[in-house]
């Protein structure tokens, strides 16, 4: 895994993008051999079209079968301005994606810390690759600029919503 800030300053791309259509402001991107592969954002976090489906992750799963159906998606690394969710994580998995790089901590739906070895053999026997943290600061700023404002519903009073702005005052703090 190389140049995980250049990555991940990609994917910031992708949720700036978001943030400024009003979305939820996360985004992904995929690397194979060091090339970009495929990009996602999140979409359809607003009403009326609001969904748990179009994911940063989904969206650029989606995409990656249509550009590059031959890639060995095994060698795949998946940059993602938030801790992919349960959905999303198992999702990638099921395809055989197996790295995984966030930025910010989903600490109400995050799925990376899921304990395979708990669960069936399908699960037990991947080998998986987490990296958290990556340009954590750039994308917490994201999140408190979406969760402050009251335009934004998707979310909004929810765990993750009281965390990301407890990290901001905490910061403001030091």
């Amino acid at each position: 895994m190389n140049h995980p800030e250049k990555y991940m300053r990609e994917a910031l791309l992708e949720a700036r993008e978001a943030l400024s259509a009003g979305e939820f402001p996360v985004g992904c991107v995929m690397v194979y051999e060091d090339e970009i592969v495929s990009r996602g954002r999140r979409i359809n976090s607003r009403v009326p079209d609001e969904n748990e489906l179009d994911h940063a992750e989904i969206m650029a799963l989606r995409k990656l079968f249509t550009l590059h159906p031959e890639i060995e998606r095994s060698r795949i690394v998946v940059y993602s301005t938030m801790e992919p969710c349960l959905m999303c994580y198992v999702t990638l998995l099921l395809n055989n994606i197996r790295t995984f790089v966030y930025a910010y901590e989903d600490v109400m739906g995050g799925g990376t810390n899921l304990d395979l070895m708990k669960l069936n053999p399908l699960y037990r026997e991947m080998s998986v690759a987490v990296t958290g943290h990556v340009l954590r600061r750039e994308s917490l700023e994201l999140f408190k600029t979406f969760f402050a404002d009251q335009d934004n519903t998707y979310w909004q009073n929810s765990p993750l919503a009281r965390y990301t702005l407890e990290q901001i005052a905490a910061e403001k703090r030091k």
